[in-house]
């Protein structure tokens, strides 16, 4: 594996453990919803490094998961990916603070982002470590 990819693959890590710490915490939701954006990004920036699928300067997931999804199965649940998106946009600005139409996302809102980012990181290092092993093997 490269080692820009296990670099992507470190920092998602990071993002999953700083969601570890804060995700029953109700005021910090927003930020939970923020981590598991980037989280997502990079394990999908991690895959696009190792099967060198281009230079890619986007942050939008449903981009992403196009980018990538010829080389990895993932299932994406298009509802999350959409608001991750609009949540990472509106949490880098004063005002919004990642605000769904209804207001902060709930705790359990914050859980179903937890899950899926959690999900779609392992789904894609397994696929790197299959990956690896096969390039090792050939």
């Amino acid at each position: 594996m490269k080692k820009l990819t296990e670099e992507w693959l470190k920092a998602a890590e990071d993002d999953l453990r700083v969601i570890e710490r804060i995700r029953q915490d109700e005021h910090l939701t927003h930020m939970v919803a923020f981590h598991a954006q980037q989280a997502i990004e990079k394990s999908l920036k991690a895959a696009i490094e190792e099967y060198e699928l281009g230079s890619v300067r986007v942050h939008s997931l449903e981009r992403l998961f196009e980018i990538v999804k010829a080389c990895i199965k993932i299932d994406a649940d298009l509802l999350i990916i959409e608001m991750l998106d609009k949540l990472y946009v509106d949490a880098r600005y004063p005002g919004n603070l990642g605000l769904l139409p209804n207001g902060m996302p709930s705790l359990a809102h914050a859980e179903k982002f937890n899950s899926f980012a959690s999900t779609v990181y392992e789904n894609i290092k397994y696929a790197l470590e299959v990956k690896r092993q096969r390039d090792q093997d050939s």
